[in-house]
């Protein structure tokens, strides 16, 4: 497979690099993350300006109708920066959704917006297990929900709300704005600041049937393909979290002396750093190879493939590099002063979302010896 990044894509990739250069710097990302509760504001409506909101999403929508490899070019410097900004949830997951159903009248009424910046849009994509939403249909029409969602991300910055909802007449996939009454969301205390969570509970929120998506196995088919797409992406990021580690860490031994030496001079470090950068370019590889295919338009047992790959292969650079990055940093790897620490945060709270790498292992695993992948 050719991974060789055309002249479109490479301008893509430096504008958001650019971008994120100049207004996403350390000293930025703390501020948004612990200041402004993990939503830079500013930065968001550059990225929206910039196009980066709307990669995937048609033209006819507003967006530019590129591919996943774009995807994951945007994703990789994102992860980099560790971006307060809900690309992942709105642009990857609210988005792509809002394709799989396959409705027009719904991409046309809110598509436009997710490209623009205007509105923020999040999926509960099951971070936490807890019984399902319920939907009561009501005699006007529409329906009421009711029930708790622990941790969703972004809901805090977040305008809508996509959720999957049981009801007697089976599941169904519900659009609920976040402003809606007798609707209720709190910050959760979370791990990784930088991509914060929020409880939303309803209590007879009453939708309209027009925000009721599809239902049954459409749904369920949905979520399942919007899953694996953004499980690249989320291993993109990965591989950003892996090379800002790598890059940290080589500027560090290059400029700390021990012994009268850089200590990027000992040759057991420049194997360890060496090990690193293998992982890292496997990780990216696997990445862009997933993305390629996913472009091709592959049958559903190869997209499971691709995207199981994508991640093991990044999850594995993402934590081997954020921690061998605090231990090569000394005595002050760990300190809140240095940002290592908040990369190895990063790594270990995107781990658990959108299945862990165990979780993909096991169902790429059924599908080679079962040729079905359940």
């Amino acid at each position: 497979m050719d991974l060789t990044l055309t002249e479109e894509q490479r301008q893509i990739a430096a504008a958001v690099d650019d971008l994120l250069a100049s207004e996403c710097g350390a000293a930025a990302m703390r501020h948004a993350a612990f200041e402004l509760g993990g939503f830079d504001g500013a930065l968001w409506r550059k990225l929206a300006d910039l196009g980066a909101c709307g990669i995937h999403i048609p033209e006819a929508y507003g967006g530019l109708g590129v591919g996943i490899t774009e995807i994951v070019l945007v994703a990789e410097a994102l992860g980099r920066r560790l971006a307060c900004v809900p690309w992942l949830e709105s642009a990857v997951l609210a988005g792509t959704t809002f394709l799989l159903v396959d409705s027009d009248e719904a991409s046309a009424r809110w598509l436009p917006g997710i490209v623009g910046g205007t509105s923020v849009a999040t999926l509960d994509i099951g971070l936490v297990s807890a019984p399902r939403v319920w939907a009561t249909s009501m005699s006007g029409g529409g329906w009421r929900l009711d029930g708790t969602l622990p941790a969703v991300p972004a809901a805090s910055s977040a305008t809508l709300l996509l959720l999957q909802a049981a009801s007697w007449d089976g599941e169904m996939l519900v659009l609920v704005p976040l402003d809606a009454p007798r609707l209720q969301r709190r910050p959760v205390p979370a791990h990784d600041a930088t991509r914060p969570l929020a409880r939303v509970q309803l209590e007879q929120v009453e939708v309209p049937e027009a925000n009721v998506l599809c239902r049954g196995r459409s749904a369920a088919r949905a979520l399942e393909l919007t899953r694996q797409v953004a499980n690249v992406a989320l291993a993109a990021e990965q591989v950003g979290v892996a090379q800002q580690c790598l890059d940290l860490t080589v500027a560090y031994l290059a400029q700390r002396v021990q012994f009268g030496r850089p200590l990027a001079s000992f040759q057991a470090l420049k194997h360890r750093c060496a090990e690193m950068m293998v992982k890292v370019e496997l990780a990216r590889s696997a990445v862009l190879g997933a993305a390629r295919g996913i472009d091709a338009s592959p049958d559903k047992f190869r997209l499971l493939r691709l995207a199981a790959m994508a991640r093991c292969q990044a999850d594995e650079a993402a934590q081997f590099c954020t921690q061998e990055a605090i231990q090569l940093h000394g005595g002050v790897g760990y300190t809140w002063e240095y940002d290592p620490q908040l990369y190895f945060k990063r790594a270990q709270a995107a781990r658990a979302w959108l299945g862990t790498p165990a979780h993909w292992r096991e169902r790429a695993a059924g599908l080679w010896l079962d040729g079905k992948g359940t």
